[in-house]
């Protein structure tokens, strides 16, 4: 069972590498899809809100989907559909065609987030001590990955479908071989649809982690869509030194979440992210009153070491506590719900800087996260664990969880 473990860990992170790659292929090449189908400014803000919100209804999809087939089969099939509706973004040609793959890699994104969260929560209950945050860390390294790509597309002026046609012919069949070894965690069997029911029914203590979520997206948001902004137009930093913040800003996000889940481990969930709290509400500060470029690199550093635990850390809470309740589905339940708050904060966080800068200023802006962030101070308690767990581990319990099943490995 130990190298079924180990198997469906390292599948697994790879999924969120693969997807990491995938997002940043998107997200980094708009001004590139945006002239090849000559949307207008005035339209591109309805294309990228549609994307987030097809992702939310698809993370809803998810949670009814699961009562019936294992999460694992969820992901093993929309991540290649994510694969290949980015490639259908590159090649399309047509204004039509181009909201088709959008909303088919939105759709499919809410599901393979979802499940692929699901087991990750399930995998760190198998192996009884903290683990996410490497997960996590690999869906940043994918990022890096993907935004690198992205660069040099744009560097030597290729087509999309140039850049984005290699990365799916390797990436999409080492995916599907790659979950052949997901492990499922084995508490939502197919015939206790009704008992799942019951158990989402009793989610409300959800609702703090919820706003955690919403919370650290519009946080993660503010850095991905105003740190080249802010750093040229604001501070007087060059053309060219305005795309390093996001780049600083993940590096030290893979930095902390390499490091995170031994925090985890030594201090506990409680206190890393508090931790992470207020480092990140700290580099807010320094953003918000940097003096010039290089200052305001260092806030942008900060963000990135304090916002990267928040994310894992509540998706791990909420499948705990929904699993301690002893009710089939309710742990993927949670995580499905849970999900949809990330999106909300990335339609949230955008926009509200953006509203805030041009009627008051972006200095004054980038404090409005900075107190949201501090909230996460108030429902640190939602991330308890039991004593006896994530820490050292009560061998019983971890035996238990890790005989529960393993996708008919």
């Amino acid at each position: 069972m130990t190298d079924v473990l180990r198997r469906g860990r390292a599948s697994l992170a790879f999924g969120f590498l693969v997807q990491g790659v995938a997002f940043a292929l998107l997200v980094t090449r708009i001004p590139a899809i945006q002239d090849r189908y000559g949307v207008s400014d005035a339209l591109l803000p309805v294309f990228l809100a549609a994307v987030p919100i097809l992702a939310g209804v698809g993370s809803v999809t998810t949670e009814r989907l699961v009562k019936r087939v294992p999460p694992s089969r969820v992901l093993r099939w929309s991540q290649p559909v994510v694969l290949l509706a980015l490639l259908g973004v590159g090649a399309g040609g047509h204004m039509v065609g181009l909201g088709v793959a959008l909303a088919a890699f939105g759709l499919a994104v809410g599901a393979l987030d979802a499940s692929m969260n699901m087991l990750g929560v399930s995998l760190q209950r198998a192996y009884g001590r903290s683990i996410m945050l490497s997960f996590h860390a690999a869906y940043s390294l994918g990022g890096i990955v993907g935004a690198s790509l992205a660069w040099a597309g744009a560097h030597w002026d290729l087509a999309l479908w140039v850049s984005y046609l290699p990365v799916v012919l390797v990436l999409l069949p080492a995916a599907l071989v790659g979950s052949r070894w997901y492990v499922d965690g084995g508490e939502e069997p197919a015939q206790e649809n009704k008992k799942g029911e019951q158990a989402a029914d009793g989610l409300r203590w959800l609702l703090p982690l919820c706003l955690v979520m919403t919370v650290a997206y519009i946080g993660d948001s503010t850095v991905s869509n105003w740190s080249a902004k802010y750093l040229q137009d604001v501070l007087g930093g060059s053309e060219q030194l305005a795309t390093v913040p996001y780049n600083v800003y993940m590096v030290t996000t893979l930095l902390g979440r390499v490091i995170g889940d031994v925090g985890v481990r030594r201090f506990g969930a409680v206190a890393v992210v508090r931790a992470g709290a207020l480092v990140a509400a700290v580099g807010f500060a320094v953003v918000a009153g940097a003096s010039g470029a290089w200052v305001g690199m260092l806030g942008f550093t900060l963000l990135g070491l304090g916002l990267c635990v928040l994310v894992p850390q509540t998706f791990a809470a909420a499948g705990r506590r929904a699993f301690e309740s002893g009710r089939p589905g309710a742990s993927d339940a949670a995580v499905a719900r849970l999900n949809v708050f990330n999106y909300v904060g990335f339609l949230i966080g955008s926009p509200l800087v953006g509203a805030l800068g041009d009627a008051w200023s972006y200095r004054g802006a980038m404090l409005v996260p900075m107190v949201l962030v501090l909230v996460t101070l108030v429902y640190a308690r939602s991330f308890a664990t039991e004593p006896d767990r994530y820490g050292g581990g009560h061998e019983r319990a971890r035996t238990a969880d890790v005989g529960r099943g393993s996708n008919g490995l």
